[in-house]
C-alpha cells in the first residue's frame, strides 16, 4: 500500500498561516518538463554513484519521493563515477565529490527531448562544503540539498525562495533553525508531481537527440537569476534542450 507524506505547515498565527497557505498553493512545476511514461505510477531509477557518507540521504530522498502515488524511486547500482556523474538515457545519476570551491552546494541537470520529456537527469552534491566543521555538515542541510536536487530532476522547482519554512525540502529556508521537515517532501509537492503527470504519454521512446548528443555545442544560453539559486537553460542544434538548476552556498 502506497502512502503519502501529511507534512502541513504550522499555524504561526492568521496573518502569517494564511500568507503561507497562499504561498504553497501557488504551482511550482520546473516549466513543462516531465517524464514519458504510458502508466502511473511509473519508475525512475536513481544511480547510486555517492559514497557511504551520503548513503543514508540518498536512500531517505528515494523513500520520500517514492511515497508519491505516480512514481517509484528505487535505488540502484550507478553507472558513472562521482567526479564524472556523466548521465545516462532514462534513469537519473546521483553524485557525490569534492568538485571544490565553486560556490555551489548541490547541482541538478536535466536533458530535454521533444514534447518537453526529460531524458536523463544528474544530482549532484559538493562535498567541498560539507566538510567536517563546516555549517553545512549537518544531517539537515545533507538531507535537505539531496531531497531537493534529486527533486528537480523529476520536474518540480521550488515552493518558495524567499527564505520562509514552508516545511519542505523544495523551499530556501536557511535553516538556521534546522526542523526536521525540511528534509523531506510535503504535500504540495506530491500534489504538484500529481498535476505534472496527470496526463499519459503514448511512448516512452527517449529522444535520440537529447540521448545521443548530451554535451553538443550549445547555439545559445539563457540565465534566470534569482535570491539564492541559477538556472542555466541550453538550446543545442539537434533541438534537444539541457537544463542546470544551481543550489548556492549562502553568502
Amino acid at each position: 500500500m502506497r502512502f503519502r507524506s501529511l507534512a502541513l505547515l504550522a499555524a504561526l498565527g492568521f496573518v502569517v498561516a494564511g500568507l503561507a497557505a497562499s504561498t504553497a498553493s501557488a504551482n511550482h512545476a520546473w516549466s513543462k518538463y516531465h517524464w514519458a511514461r504510458t502508466a502511473n505510477p511509473f519508475t525512475i531509477k536513481l544511480g547510486d554513484n555517492v559514497t557511504a557518507a551520503w548513503d543514508s540521504y540518498l536512500t531517505l530522498a528515494s523513500s520520500d519521493w517514492s511515497a508519491s502515488t505516480v512514481m517509484d524511486t528505487p535505488v540502484v547500482p550507478g553507472s558513472t563515477t562521482g567526479a564524472t556523474c556523466a548521465a545516462t538515457p532514462g534513469r537519473v545519476e546521483v553524485c557525490n565529490a569534492a568538485y571544490g570551491a565553486t560556490g555551489w552546494l548541490g547541482v541538478a541537470q536535466i536533458s530535454i527531448g521533444r514534447g518537453r520529456h526529460i531524458t536523463q537527469g544528474t544530482a549532484k552534491v559538493n562535498d567541498t562544503y560539507y566538510t567536517t566543521g563546516s555549517k553545512y555538515d549537518t544531517e539537515y542541510w545533507r538531507a535537505h540539498v539531496m531531497c531537493q536536487e534529486v527533486g528537480h530532476d523529476f520536474g518540480l522547482g521550488h515552493q518558495d525562495e524567499s527564505g520562509a519554512d514552508l516545511h519542505t525540502c523544495m523551499d530556501y529556508y536557511n535553516m538556521a533553525v534546522p526542523h526536521e521537515h525540511t528534509k523531506h517532501p510535503n504535500q504540495h509537492d506530491y500534489d504538484q508531481l500529481v498535476s505534472i503527470y496527470s496526463h499519459l504519454d503514448s511512448s516512452t521512446t527517449i529522444s535520440a537527440g537529447a540521448a545521443a548528443n548530451p554535451n553538443a555545442a550549445p547555439v545559445a544560453i539563457e540565465r534566470s537569476d534569482r535570491i539564492s539559486n541559477t538556472v542555466i537553460h541550453e538550446h543545442f542544434k539537434d533541438g534537444s534542450e539541457r537544463l542546470t538548476h544551481i543550489y548556492w552556498a549562502l553568502p
